[in-house]
C-alpha cells in the first residue's frame, strides 16, 4: 500500500486582514465580525479528517486601530505575538504564547484583544 507521511506536531500561524473601507462597501457589520470569529474558533471542531488529525486553534488575537488607515504597520504588530517552544516539541503543553494583555495598547492607537 501507499505511504503516508506525517508531521508528528506542527504549530501554524495565520493572519487575516479586514479593511474598514472594503467592509463599508460590502456592508460588513460587527455581527459579521463576530460570526467570523466564531467560525475561526470552531474551524477544526466540526470538520475532523484523518489528514488534519487533532488540529485546534490555540489563540486568536485582534489588533484594533484607532484610524481606518491603520495606526501601526502590521509586521510590527505581529512581532508582539510569539510562541516559545522547543524545536522538537511533540505537544502544545510545554509551549508558551507570548502576547500582550487583553486590551493592552501595543502601539500608539492600537489595542490587542484576545478572542480565544
Amino acid at each position: 500500500m501507499g505511504r503516508k507521511h506525517t508531521v508528528a506536531y506542527g504549530l501554524y500561524r495565520g493572519h487575516i486582514f479586514l479593511s474598514p473601507f472594503l467592509a463599508k462597501d460590502t456592508k460588513f457589520t460587527n455581527g459579521d465580525f463576530l460570526l467570523l470569529i466564531e467560525a475561526l474558533r470552531q474551524m477544526f471542531e466540526i470538520d475532523r479528517s484523518a489528514s488534519r488529525g487533532e488540529m485546534s486553534a490555540r489563540g486568536l488575537y485582534a489588533f484594533e486601530h484607532s484610524s481606518p488607515l491603520g495606526s501601526a504597520p502590521a509586521h510590527k504588530l505581529f512581532e508582539k505575538i510569539g510562541v516559545s517552544a522547543e524545536p522538537t516539541a511533540r505537544a502544545f503543553n510545554p509551549a508558551r504564547v507570548i502576547a500582550p494583555d487583553d486590551g493592552e495598547e501595543v502601539a500608539a492607537g492600537v489595542r490587542c484583544w484576545h478572542l480565544l
